[in-house]
């Protein structure tokens, strides 16, 4: 069995959003996601995998 440490997230400020989900970090050109305020996953702009419609949507959209 796997024990699983409970870290709760520390409040986020009034008035900002916690970060779920795809974002596009203009300061990084990448795409990056966040669960639960917390950085998962990067992917390099450059090269992405995913559909152009779907960068652009995101980069217009979720830009951090």
């Amino acid at each position: 069995m796997i024990e699983v440490e409970d870290n709760p997230l520390p409040p986020s400020p009034k008035g900002e959003p916690v970060l779920n989900g795809m974002y596009y970090e203009r300061s990084t050109d990448k795409f990056v996601s966040f669960v639960l305020g917390r950085r998962f996953y990067e992917e390099p702009a450059k090269g992405c995998t995913h559909l152009k419609e779907w960068q652009n949507r995101i980069k217009k959209e979720r830009s951090i």
